[in-house]
């Protein structure tokens, strides 16, 4: 009775390992299922799908007409908006593993360095609950990474606490002793 017994348990205790492995997949696959049936319908899904890959396409289009260069070319555009991104996010290590593709595709480093810089010039109008802010600075400063963030323009009543340009006081021109060799002295503003 003993021998059967413990054969029952080394049989069991070899069962229960993948019966429990099991149990946990299945779990698993019934927790994700559930999430399915509150999304969208199949057919806006195709739909956004479909305008989505019309607005990459119209991107990498957008990009190779507006770079010269193996900037533009629509790995080079791929690969280095998602390097921007990832240094944005601070998730380094996959951004220089991306690096490494962009490099060895004969993309251009100095194209990736110029459109972050642009990026950390409008780091205060990318907003994380505004949906797909963070990607539309990237790509705009890819394609223009000299881009400028607007200025802001002065409220009324500011603009009337300030002086006006006529009524600030004329400063004396320098004297031409006073000026750095090779270039010519600042000429002095027209009044309006």
């Amino acid at each position: 009775m003993r021998r059967v017994l413990q054969r029952e348990i080394t049989v069991l205790r070899h069962l229960a390992v993948p019966a429990l492995l099991l149990l946990l997949a299945t779990s698993s696959a019934f927790a994700q299922s559930g999430n399915q049936d509150q999304g969208k319908p199949p057919a806006n899904n195709a739909a956004d799908a479909a305008k989505e890959n019309q607005r990459k396409t119209d991107q990498f289009a957008e990009a190779a007409q507006a770079i010269n260069g193996p900037a533009g070319n629509p790995e080079c555009v791929w690969l280095g908006r998602r390097v921007v991104q990832l240094i944005w996010v601070d998730d380094l290590d996959t951004a220089f593993r991306h690096v490494d593709l962009y490099d060895r595709f004969g993309c251009p480093g100095g194209h990736i360095q110029a459109a972050f810089r642009c990026l950390t010039r409008f780091g205060a109008q990318i907003d994380d609950k505004v949906p797909n802010s963070l990607r539309d600075h990237v790509h705009m400063c890819w394609i223009n990474p000299a881009a400028q963030p607007p200025q802001p323009s002065p409220t009324p009543a500011a603009a009337a606490a300030s002086p006006t340009p006529a009524a600030a006081p004329a400063s004396p021109a320098p004297s031409p002793s006073a000026t750095p060799q090779g270039t010519a002295p600042p000429s002095p503003a027209p009044a309006k």
